[in-house]
Order: structure tokens, then sequence, then C-alpha cells
């Protein structure tokens, strides 16, 4: 094969492999898709070129290339997918700084070994994990003044309806709470203020969308009666992690946003017609988009207009379509917006919450004073909420925000991020069809899914840098057999065209993620000695105490040693031992692995952490450091003698 028909970076291979994607995508999305051109969908008046290749952008592109020593400028939280974790990066560079396992176990730290994250992660009657599979997608953290506040962020796991929570001063797990009632925990977003009192401009609560619609109570006996599937809305104390009240809706829920007022969340939705397989999901040709008026659901909560189901004992509202009719009592609202959306964002200005399409080629957005007008009775019509609904490309999916009045969506099938005025979008809605609203598009490799920008959904948006993940990576690196890795993009958004900055490879399958300037967050370099009622604070007190079967072993480290050389326990004895970082100095880690009884963790500098397990094994075993802390690292050791 010749290098001209060998090479990837002509437009007329990029056009063809775009073909061959789209093509591929729209047989499998079938009617709604394949109804659209091979091109993008966008208006005659909106329409623009695809921009100009990254290569001439030298400056920005070198700006991602931090020297030696040199730190980023953003924090990222990304989605760690079906590792079950939550990643870490500092932008622009790209790198990953640190996984923070939160659903699955992890033998680097002892997440899932140690009785504390066992705690965390929630344990059978024999003491082993009740899951250790995972899907995290939506991870977003707490607010105050519409900015970030550094206390903590949030992640799901979709597969098991959990929701865990992260403390942002130690970057770790703390809190995981299952959600009753629901399958499919898809989309979350925390709120920014309370709905009532105006000096709470915080976060309080976070909000949960349940997918799947089931049964309820799902104890088999409607199991074969899909008419009385239903899908629930949650809601969740940010600082208890409980369970606060639910809400039944009709459909299924797909991502959440909240208003920076704190009256309204929302809820993207598809499958309205409450199918059960997919051509039947995608029979209507508009779904909704729903929006909760939380202090209403409160009030119903506090005078008990609610019902439970099974077991649980959490309240659920009922928030129907059937039921919430009159706009004067209704708890919740269903603007009607185009076929099968996937994402619904809030935009830095607190007025508008754009809608993307999926199966249509546009964008909804709607203005969120009008449906609270609606739920006053100031407005008649809920659909005149709806302030613009425009073409944008195949396949719109998530929007991100600059602070400048431009979004930026996601357009899986066309293979390219589109950046749209949404001023000038709702002035063509209105009739003037001179409005130029697309304003750029940037190829992107490709099928891209999730987006954010460097503090896109907060008041403090500033239009630096974009992250785009896209879903498949076909060329873009080194072939490792038939997993391909996805493809995560850095672009420019700082002037009127966006620049393609970087590509880095990620293992499967990250999804959602938020960009935050450093100084938003003040990391704790070492534990606090009070964190743990564990704790031992001198290495005197360090010992093997029985109380029958049972042992106690107290032991701290400090480098090159731990504080007993070696203990002594029976065949047979159960044995906690509990371990102490005595070292104050910042980055000064220690492991502590012991051979055969699957025990491995880190323990920093003033943490403590313990392990039970059965001494079933008699004979001698080495516990040693496992993380490299000091010359004499591999000296570090201790002797676990078990009688038989």
């Amino acid at each position: 094969m010749s290098d001209k028909k060998d090479s990837l970076n002509t437009e007329t291979a990029g056009m063809g492999r775009r073909r061959f994607l789209n093509s591929a995508a729209i047989v499998g999305l079938t009617a709604g898709v394949a109804a659209c051109n091979d091109k993008p969908a966008a208006a005659p008046a909106a329409s623009a070129p695809a921009a100009a290749p990254a290569a001439a952008h030298s400056d920005a592109a070198a700006s991602i290339h931090l020297k030696p020593g040199e730190l980023d400028t953003y924090y990222g939280l990304w989605s760690g997918g079906h590792n079950g974790d939550m990643r870490v990066l500092g932008l622009p560079s790209g790198r990953e700084i640190h996984r923070i396992p939160c659903f699955v176990p992890d033998a680097l730290v002892g997440w899932g070994i140690t009785n504390e994250s066992k705690a965390v992660m929630g344990t059978k009657a024999d003491g082993s994990l009740r899951y250790t599979v995972a899907d995290t997608h939506h991870t977003h953290a707490s607010y105050k003044d519409g900015n970030y506040d550094g206390r903590y962020a949030w992640i799901n796991d979709k597969i098991n309806s959990r929701i865990a929570r992260i403390r942002l001063d130690y970057f770790i797990c703390d809190k995981i709470t299952d959600l009753p009632n629901v399958q499919g925990f898809h989309g979350i977003f925390p709120d920014k203020a309370d709905p009532v009192d105006p000096n709470i401009n915080y976060t309080t609560r976070v909000f949960c969308g349940g997918e799947f619609g089931i049964p309820l109570p799902n104890n088999g006996k409607d199991a074969n009666k899909p008419e009385a599937y239903r899908s629930v809305f949650s809601c969740v104390d940010a600082e208890t992690m409980d369970v606060r009240w639910q809400v039944l809706i009709d459909g299924n829920c797909d991502l959440v946003a909240t208003s920076y007022d704190g009256k309204l969340a929302a809820t993207n939705q598809y499958n309205t017609e409450n199918g059960i397989h997919y051509e039947d999901m995608m029979s209507a040709e508009r779904d909704a988009c729903l929006f909760f008026n939380v202090a209403r659901i409160e009030e119903a909560v506090k005078a008990g207009k609610f019902k439970t189901y099974g077991d649980s004992k959490v309240p659920v509202v009922d928030g129907t379509h059937e039921a919430n009719k009159d706009a004067k009592t209704a708890l919740v609202a269903y603007v009607s917006v185009p076929k099968n959306p996937h994402g619904v964002n809030a935009s830095p200005d607190g007025k508008y919450f754009i809608c993307a399409g999926k199966l249509s080629p546009t964008a909804t957005t709607i203005e969120l004073t009008k449906v609270l007008d609606w739920f006053d009775g100031k407005m008649e019509k809920l659909d005149d909420a709806i302030v613009a609904e425009v073409e944008i490309g195949l396949g719109p999916l998530h929007t991100a925000f600059d602070g400048r009045g431009n979004a930026y969506t996601t357009l899986f099938l066309d293979s390219q991020m589109v950046k749209w005025n949404i001023e000038k979008a709702i002035a063509f809605h209105k009739g003037d069809k001179n409005a130029k609203y697309v304003v750029d598009r940037l190829d992107v490799h490709y099928q891209p899914g999730h987006v954010n920008a460097s503090q896109s959904e907060t008041k403090a948006a500033d239009g630096k840098y974009l992250a785009v993940g896209c879903k498949f990576s076909k060329d873009r690196f080194l072939p490792v057999g038939p997993l391909h890795p996805e493809n995560e993009q850095l672009i420019d958004i700082s002037g009127e065209k966006m620049v393609l900055l970087a590509d880095h490879p990620v293992r499967g399958e990250p999804h959602d993620f938020i960009i935050f300037k450093r100084d938003l967050v003040k990391p704790k370099q070492v534990y606090d000695l009070d964190d743990s009622p564990l704790a031992i604070k001198d290495a005197k007190e360090s010992g093997v105490f029985r109380n029958g079967k049972k042992v106690t072993v107290k032991l701290t480290s400090q480098a090159p040693a731990f504080s007993l050389r070696e203990f002594t326990v029976k065949k047979g004895d159960e044995v906690t031992l509990i371990l102490t970082n005595l070292d104050k100095i910042e980055d000064l880690t220690h492991g502590f692995a012991l051979p055969k009884y699957n025990v491995q963790f880190v323990i920093n500098p003033l943490e403590t952490k313990s392990v039970t397990f059965v001494a079933d094994k008699p004979g001698v075993f080495w516990a040693y450091c496992s993380t490299f802390c000091h010359a004499l690292h591999l000296e570090m050791r201790t002797r676990m003698i078990v009688e038989a």
C-alpha cells in the first residue's frame, strides 16, 4: 500500500472513516436518526465549517507541556467506569495523579481489605463484601455561592444503585449509600442552595436519577406486568448520606441538573413510553425533561402524602404525569423535548437548562423562570418554557459552557464538537433567520460522549479548557489487541475557534467529569491522629492482647521499623491487627503486606488502619513494608508466628 493510501491524516481518509462510523451507529439507532442526512443537520443559517487542524496553534499546544516540578492549574475528577473508582487528573497536562477507590476493592491501598474500608463498602454476615463490581458514571462536587467549595464530591454506581461520597480534604471515600427502589442509578447532581432559606447557599442535597423501571415493590409478583414498572428520582442528604425522599415518575431518568437558587432539580427523560424493548423505547417522537419542585416535594413528605415500598422506609411521592396536571399543586413538571434526549446541563448564568436530543439533531433550551411561572400558575402552557429548539448536528449528547454565552455539545454520530451561542439560538428560534448560532465545529476522535469545560457548571465558568471523552480511539494509539483504550481529548476554547491540544488513552469505560481550579480545594498532606479512635499514639502501646480466641495486635510504623519485631498467635485465633503510622513527614507512606493471608494495605503519615483475619495456617510469616520508605526499606519487617 502506498504512503498516500496508508495515511490517516488526510481529509479524504477522515471523511471516509466518519461515514463508516456514522453508518454503523445509524443502523444501531434505527428509525430516529436514520431519517437525518449524512451531514450535520444544522439549519442552513447556522452551518459552519470544521475548524482547521490544531497543528497551526503551537502556542496553545505548548501550554499543556509542563516543566518538571510545575503544577497544573486545574483538578479534574473523572469517573473510573468499571474500575469502580474516581480518577484525579491534573489539567491541562492530563496527568493522572491519583485514583480514589469507592465501590470495588483496590489492592494498592487495601480498599476492601481493611476493616475501615469494609465498613464503608458494606459486608455480608460472613464479613465478605456485598459487591465487587461497579459501573461509575457521573461525578460532581459540592457548591457554595455557585462555585465548588472543596468539601465533597459524589459518584454513582449504576450497576448496584449506590452513591459514594468523597472527602476532598483527604481524597478518600467515606460513605456509600444504597438507593432503595432503584435499578440503573445513572445521573447525579448536588443542589447549589436551599429552595426556601436564602441563607443556605451551599450544597445540602444530592439528586439521583433512577433509570430502569421496575415493579414496586420488586418482589417478583408483578414481574410480568410491564405496565406496573416505574422509575424513581431520589434525594440524598449531603451530610448524613441518608435517602430523604423519592419521586415516582413516568419514563426513565438519564442525567440530572439543578438550578442555582435550589428551587428546581431536573432529569432528562427517555422512554416516556415505559417500553421494555428498545424499539418500544423509541416509538414516540418526543420525550421529556422533568423539573422537580423541591420545596413542594418536601412539603408533601412533611404532610405525609407519600407511600413506602417493601422493606424501605423512604417516603415516595407521586410524580407521575397523571397526578401532576394541575400546575398550582404539581410536584413535577414534564417539559416535552425531542426524541430520547441524553443530557441536561445548567448554564453558568443560571437562566437555562440545555437538553440534547440524541435521536434528534436538536438541542432544546429551557428557561427556568418560565418553569417556575408554570408552577405558580402564571403561564398556561408548559412548553412555552422552551425558548430555543435548534438543529446543531447528528447525535447530540452532552453540553458544556464557557461563561461567555456559548455552549459546547458533543455530536456522537458526527464525531464532532459543536460550539453554539445560546442567545443567538433563542433569536433564531423566535424567527431571526440571520442569527448564526453555530460558531464553530471541531472533529474529535471518535464518537464523543461526555464533555465538560473548566468550571463549566458554576458561576465561575472561565472558558479555558474543554475535555471530551471519545468512546472509540480506533487508530489513535498503538494497538493492544481487540480491546482498545478510549480517547480523552483536551481542547482550548479560549478563542473563537476550538483548538485540539492532546489525546490521552484511558482504560474503559469512564464517563462524566468536572474540572475546577486547584485553589478551590485544600488537601491535607498528613492525617490527624484523632481521625481514628483506634490510633496508637505511642509505640509503647504496642503489644498482643488476648480475649479468648480473639487477639488484638497493636503496632506502629516509623521508618525503618515496625514497633513489634515479632508477634505470636495461635492457630484458629481471630486476629485484629491495628497499625498506626507515626511518621509525620509528608509523603512518608508505609505499606503492610502479610504473606498467605491476603493482607496488603497502605498506611499514610499519622493514619490508622486495621484488618481482621483467622490465623488458620501455622508457621512463620514475614510481614513487610510494601511501600518504599527508607534506605532500609527492605529490612523493615516483622514476624507473625502462628503456633500449631
